[in-house]
């Protein structure tokens, strides 16, 4: 239960509304432990008319309230004929204790209830916000079901422990407190025997819970990797089908399906088991009270009298949803808490890539420096770059070029603090990147993935995201530079064509220049494009490009590709194999080498003028 510890916080930040929800709920059971009571006067009430009356040697010792309410009835109706009277006047009163208790249990609905949305609601924000505050490896090591499992099912499982568990747990200890003081107060004898099947049911709720518990546990585990699975399926239907692989994937979800089926099928069966028992015990304690109450009366009628049996009747049978609580409020607490640890799993993971603390916040002139920069990847250790030395000014064009996997895109992500370099340093405006702020940093550069990704919004609202105010007029001269504009025109509701999850019902060039334009709107001094434009044609390549080299005049740019744009001048070009700077120099310089660069550039030409 030292998970539930966590939650500590949230119950004293909404501690008024506990607070109040308690005394609402102490008030509420109060007028439920009044009703026997006044029951048992009303027997005893028209007992008196029956000859052979016996009353009873110890006289009832009532609540402050009933007794009150006795007195009046007494000065009133102090004549037996009004019997008639006397019933019907405590049946109201008995009505109205009810209306009270309800009205008082709506109330600390409200109260708990609600405490408990609000704490789901800051819980949920909690864990989203953490999620984005982690790095790159963190998401590459963990399934994205099982993150949107422990935000949705684990915190609603948590959510079940502050509301419904957090208000039975108050409910059932002042009922059962009040039920059993009141009891005792009335007879102890008779009261140690009804309540003797209770330690039993302690011990077999402490037993079955631990079992429960553990059952519950894994139950979540599967539900996680099985929702992992789905999420992966529904992302990659496309490719499922085109490889006709349906039946696999059905198979391996059925497989999956089946386990979680199997342990959700054994806990329903145990609960079956369970809480019957619990109605079995509390129906051992009826027929004890009965049984022992009425031999009390039969062999000594001036011990008890027939009211103070009616009285633990109502009472046991008033403790049978308490006590059956237990073990329902008890399974509730075992859930939240193994849902609590996997959510506290992943909060308690601090991201690797954060500020320092003395982080400085610059305005970027464009200039940056490699030194000696080598990079390891955490979760393969791979080596991706080495001995990594490189001097881009402020405005200089500067491409990379190198074949698939010779660590360009690695360039993009560290120079965004996506990872930290393992050894070395890159410097901006002359300082180490990891003294930057991040935000800082990231709000100055344009980031045009080679991986484009697209929100489930409006074209407009995709161009325009990465920007905190944005006019019609800057998003289309945005698209207009990224060429963009003309496709955006051929849609019936043009820039506010939502286009669907990750962009599906664009074409993978419209993507690539969508996300183009999402860059360029932020008019940054330094901006990184990543193989951008390799969906796209020829010739939109060539007009893309006469326009960024209008837009870039000034600016910093880093185009990283495995093409050679030579309608492009670039200050420098750095050639990379295996992480490491092979050739580096302008178009020119390069094509002298006769290196990899030459090779490139020739296959290239050939290929564009078989097109032709």
């Amino acid at each position: 239960m030292k998970s539930l510890q966590a939650l500590n916080k949230y119950f004293w930040k909404y501690r008024i509304r506990l607070g109040i929800g308690a005394i609402f709920i102490i008030i509420s059971n109060y007028f439920a432990v009044l009703a026997p009571q006044l029951t048992g006067f009303v027997i005893d009430f028209v007992q008196k008319k029956i000859e052979g009356y016996q009353q009873a040697i110890r006289k009832p010792n009532y609540a402050w309230l009933i007794q009150k309410i006795i007195n009046f009835i007494e000065s009133k109706f102090s004549d037996n004929s009004e019997i008639f009277s006397v019933v019907i006047l405590c049946g109201v009163t008995i009505i109205l204790l009810a209306l009270l208790r309800g009205f008082f249990m709506f109330l600390m609905r409200q109260t708990i209830i609600v405490m408990s949305r609000h704490i789901e609601y800051d819980q949920k924000n909690e864990v989203f916000n953490h999620y984005q505050q982690m790095d790159s490896s963190f998401f590459k090591a963990n399934f994205t079901g099982d993150l949107m499992s422990r935000m949705s099912e684990d915190i609603g499982k948590v959510r079940m422990f502050t509301g419904p568990a957090v208000m039975y747990l108050i409910n059932l200890i002042t009922l059962i407190s009040l039920s059993v003081f009141f009891m005792l107060k009335r007879d102890v004898e008779l009261t140690a025997y009804v309540l003797a099947p209770l330690p039993i049911l302690a011990i077999t709720i402490y037993f079955v819970n631990t079992i429960i518990n553990r059952k519950s546990e894994r139950i979540q585990q599967l539900l996680a990797s099985l929702t992992s699975n789905a999420q992966e399926t529904y992302s990659g239907i496309r490719v499922i089908k085109s490889f006709v692989q349906e039946k696999t994937m059905l198979n391996l979800f059925t497989k999956k399906s089946e386990e979680y089926k199997k342990q959700s099928i054994s806990l329903s069966k145990l609960e079956a088991i369970y809480f019957p028992s619990i109605a079995f015990l509390i129906g051992i304690s009826t027929l004890l009270t009965i049984m022992i109450g009425g031999l009390y009366y039969i062999n000594n009628p001036g011990r008890i009298g027939l009211e103070t049996i009616v009285e633990f009747v109502i009472y046991i049978n008033m403790l049978t949803f308490p006590v059956i609580a237990i073990g329902w409020t008890a399974s509730i607490i075992q859930r939240a808490a193994a849902s609590q640890r996997r959510v506290d799993e992943f909060l308690q993971i601090s991201p690797k890539i954060k500020n320092a603390e003395n982080a400085v916040s610059v305005l970027l002139n464009g200039k940056i420096q490699f030194r000696n920069v080598d990079f390891v990847y955490p979760q393969t250790g791979i080596q991706a770059i080495k001995n990594f030395n490189l001097t881009i000014n402020n405005g200089d064009k500067v491409a990379i070029v190198g074949r698939t996997g010779s660590g360009k895109s690695t360039i993009a992500q560290l120079l965004l603090r996506m990872y930290d370099i393992s050894t070395g340093s890159i410097e901006m405006n002359g300082i180490d990147i990891r003294n930057l702020d991040l935000k800082n940093l990231r709000e100055q550069i344009s980031y045009v993935p080679q991986d484009v990704f697209l929100f489930s919004d409006t074209i407009a609202n995709n161009i325009s995201f990465g920007v905190s105010k944005s006019t019609n007029e800057a998003i289309e001269n945005a698209a207009k530079q990224a060429s963009f504009h003309d496709d955006v025109n051929d849609f019936p509701l043009k820039y506010e064509t939502i286009i669907g999850e990750r962009g599906v019902m664009l074409s993978g060039g419209q993507k690539q220049r969508l996300s183009i334009a999402r860059a360029l709107i932020k008019d940054p001094q330094l901006i990184i494009f990543d193989d951008c434009l390799s969906a796209v044609d020829i010739k939109t390549e060539k007009t893309i490009i006469d326009n960024l080299y209008s837009f870039l005049r000034n600016k910093t740019a880093i185009i990283i590709t495995h093409r050679i744009f030579s309608l492009f001048q670039f200050d420098k070009i750095i050639v990379i194999e295996e992480g490491e700077i092979v050739e580096e120099g302008t178009h020119e310089q390069l094509l002298k080498n006769n290196g990899y660069y030459t090779e490139l550039y020739y296959r290239q030409h050939e290929k564009e003028d078989s097109f032709e």
